[in-house]
């Protein structure tokens, strides 16, 4: 009986203790929440604080940099929402971090977006938004923040290398071939960098069951944080991105997305055979997404069949798909499953045989999740890679992030 006593006084203190975090959330949120001119001006200041630990082989996968085995990586993300009357909203995000991929490099702040967007009609018919914000393109954007996401990491067609350079073009079909290395990835790019935060001006909106939106950017879908900014790279070599979304029902959501652009950054000019330029070469992608909730039960999933324009080399053409599960199972408590896949053409070696351009690989993602408060998470998942041609080389990730939303 004492231990009973002893375990309900624990569990009395334990949510006390609960009550009086969510207490001070609850007046943190109303200190960074400021209001003027008779309410018709609010912004607010928001964010999350990621601790995440990643063990894994070399080389590191995806896009974790990092030459040690063991990695813990800390991250602050800061929004800033402000709304002026009914129809002009501005957003921004910054983020001191040590890089915008997990690494093991000092630290440095960054503005990853910052956008206005005017709505003229209430209905929602038409939105025009300018500035450096994340691409239309497909369903997974939307939820790729950590609190969203029910991963760590990304799915595998916004994060696996592949041997496409925007710096340099390949010396012959060769050296396309064979010139990718797992050491130095950094120098190669996957189908989309993550969430793409390339800069330029989109218009959306939703007309019935119907979902639109289409963007110019600077960059194309594949393009390296560095090349996100319009100080960086400008509108010399635009890309042109669109996704047509239909909502039947509350229940599904289905879409089609596309990409043109050009992938090469301008220093790979001179790198080029005579009389080309970059925006001779383009990435053009094709999308299909669909998504599906129903009681705790939650479905995603993608497919993405693209095509790089690549120097001396010819069409180079990858399928990369992903199917994920999320089930609620209890109010606090979640599991997630995820199955990815990429493919890869074959192009000429120049010798007359057809070979692949890159590896073919499966990965499986497991995860669970628990959150303890409305605002405290924490994520643990695995991974299994297999790589299914070449030298069918497999890879283990184990990833935990713990998140503080404020």
């Amino acid at each position: 009986m004492r231990l009973l006593r002893a375990f309900g006084f624990f569990l009395l203190a334990c949510s006390a203790r609960a009550l009086e975090v969510e207490d001070l959330f609850d007046r943190l949120d109303s200190a960074l929440t400021f209001a003027a001119f008779q309410d018709n001006l609010r912004a607010k200041l928001s964010g999350t604080i990621d601790l995440e630990g990643y063990h894994f082989q070399q080389p590191a996968p995806g896009l974790i940099n990092s030459k040690i085995d063991n990695l813990f990586n800390a991250r602050l993300t800061l929004f800033l929402d402000a709304q002026f009357g009914p129809q002009i909203y501005f957003f921004a995000q910054s983020r001191p971090d040590r890089g915008f991929d997990p690494s093991n490099h000092g630290a440095a702040v960054r503005l990853d977006e910052y956008a206005a967007r005017v709505t003229p009609w209430e209905d929602g018919r038409f939105t025009l938004q300018i500035g450096k914000f994340a691409t239309v393109v497909g369903n997974f954007v939307p939820r790729h923040l950590s609190w969203e996401n029910p991963f760590v990491d990304a799915p595998l067609v916004y994060e696996n290398v592949t041997p496409i350079s925007d710096k340099a073009a390949p010396a012959s079909a060769q050296a396309f071939i064979h010139g990718f290395e797992p050491a130095s990835k950094y120098e190669f790019n996957p189908v989309i960098w993550g969430p793409s935060y390339t800069s330029g001006i989109s218009v959306s909106g939703r007309l019935g069951q119907f979902d639109y939106a289409a963007e110019v950017k600077n960059s194309s879908l594949s393009s390296r944080p560095e090349s996100w900014s319009i100080t960086e790279i400008g509108f010399e070599h635009p890309s042109f991105d669109a996704r047509l979304g239909l909502r039947p029902n509350q229940a599904w959501n289905v879409g089609i997305s596309m990409s043109d652009g050009a992938y090469l950054r301008p220093e790979a000019d001179r790198t080029l055979p005579r009389r080309r330029d970059v925006d001779d070469y383009r990435e053009l992608l094709l999308g299909q997404d669909i998504s599906f909730a129903w009681h705790h039960l939650q479905l995603w999933a993608e497919c993405y069949e693209t095509r790089f324009e690549v120097p001396r080399v010819g069409n180079a053409d990858t399928l990369a798909y992903y199917i994920e599960a999320k089930y609620k199972i209890t109010p606090q408590l979640f599991g997630a499953l995820r199955w990815n896949q990429q493919l890869f053409s074959k192009v000429s070696n120049g010798t007359g045989a057809n070979v692949r351009w890159g590896r073919d690989l499966g990965r499986a993602d497991i995860a669970a999740g628990y959150r303890f408060t409305p605002h405290t998470q924490l994520k643990l998942q695995y991974s299994f890679q297999h790589e299914t041609t070449g030298s069918r080389r497999d890879d283990h990730l184990l990833a935990g992030q713990f998140t503080v939303r404020f």
